[in-house]
């Protein structure tokens, strides 16, 4: 099992050497880059979103991100200080395509990570709030 822990601060500044850095590590990992790619996108939502909702913009807290791979199994443990999310329900994205003027507002980045993860999970317990994401990645065949 491979482990990587990091702390950022909650400033949007912090999101994209973050996500570069587990993206490299999922590759050194032999993750296919596709895996790599859906991984980095939904870190950069969901970091974004403890960031604009937990935090409310405030750019002095702490965010917490654990990644683990054993095997074929990624686990991503994103831990905060901040407000707890009060309605964590799977979204549906529900609009009319051909409507673009309206488009819904919110919802749009966990939509997306939950149709790029294989299971997502939000708890809140004593003040601190834990997201889980795991996803099951593939690997490059053998040479």
């Amino acid at each position: 099992m491979k482990i990587r822990e990091y702390n950022i601060k909650s400033d949007y500044n912090e999101v994209t050497p973050v996500t570069k850095s587990i993206h490299s590590f999922c590759l050194e990992e032999k993750i296919k880059t596709t895996d790599c790619n859906e991984i980095e996108i939904c870190l950069i939502e969901a970091l974004n979103n403890v960031i604009k909702h937990a935090y409310k913009g405030d750019s002095t807290k702490s965010i917490n991100i654990d990644v683990k791979i054993n095997g074929k199994e990624l686990q991503i443990k994103i831990t905060d200080t901040g407000l707890p999310h009060k309605n964590f329900s799977k979204p549906k994205l529900e609009f009319d395509p051909n409507d673009i003027e309206n488009l819904p507002e919110g919802g749009m980045g966990l939509y997306i990570i939950d149709q790029l993860m294989d299971e997502i999970f939000y708890e809140s317990q004593n003040g601190v709030n834990f997201f889980y994401m795991k996803k099951i990645v593939a690997k490059p065949a053998s040479v």
